[in-house]
């Protein structure tokens, strides 16, 4: 189950009551009703495919890695999920005092979704070390290695973060694809539109072979760009050597 984390620095924000401590997995729980309520709707609104789910260990830390297309995708991977995944999000997510800012934040801590500001000094810190905590508690970490979403559709160079943590932790790494997201939430914003996603998971990746060179930095490339290659089959996309951050600067 994913419970409440303690700030990993004075840049992970907890702000807000309702999200000082994720609800933990049980008959009862937010992520439960969530899913049952939800869960439903999305089938029915994105006709979800969901390939590959019985690669993901069913206890265990785990690590998903996969593509980010859209805003939707956070909204959807958690629902296609049988054991809650937790991953860290904008803290802008939960901030939000209107109506549509507090729903937006109970459904995303109610998923497991730690909140972070990352545009602080050391915003990639406390998503490590955030990350972190979550695996060696034994529960699913969800990731998006390029940094952020596309902006064109194509898969871009991942950051090293992911090596990092399963190099740390020894958690395996399940490659994950979202396809179709982009084509029903073009540019990330705005009610997505009713059509068909496919969730396509990979088989469980480790890196056991590389115990103790977590601070090699050519070992981090190598077990970043292995995952980002799988992600890659399992999309389809066009990949891109560079990073999305620069290709949206550009």
């Amino acid at each position: 189950m994913c419970t409440g984390y303690p700030p990993a620095s004075i840049v992970l924000t907890c702000t807000d009551p309702i999200i000082h401590s994720l609800t933990p997995e049980g008959p009862l729980s937010r992520f439960a009703f969530i899913k049952a309520v939800l869960g439903p709707i999305m089938r029915l609104m994105f006709r979800t495919r969901v390939e590959g789910a019985e690669n993901i260990p069913g206890t265990g830390p785990v690590i998903l890695a996969g593509n980010h297309l859209t805003f939707i995708d956070s909204m959807i991977l958690p629902l296609v999920c049988d054991r809650q995944v937790c991953f860290i999000g904008k803290d802008e997510y939960v901030t939000g005092k209107s109506f549509k800012g507090r729903l937006m934040a109970w459904f995303f801590t109610g998923v497991g979704m730690v909140p972070v500001d990352r545009d602080g000094a050391n915003g990639g810190v406390a998503a490590l070390m955030t990350g972190r905590r979550i695996l060696e508690d034994g529960n699913i970490f969800g990731i998006y290695p390029e940094g952020t979403r596309s902006p064109d559709g194509r898969l871009y160079r991942g950051r090293t973060g992911i090596a990092r943590l399963t190099l740390m932790t020894g958690a395996p790494v399940v490659p994950f694809a979202m396809i179709g997201t982009d084509k029903l939430q073009p540019g990330g914003s705005g009610m997505p539109r009713p059509g068909r996603v496919t969730v396509r998971f990979g088989e469980p990746m480790e890196f056991s072979r590389y115990d103790g060179m977590g601070r090699d930095r050519y070992v981090l490339r190598a077990v970043t760009d292995s995952v980002m290659a799988e992600v890659m089959r399992l999309s389809g996309q066009e990949y891109v050597d560079m990073y999305a951050t620069k290709a949206k600067a550009a």
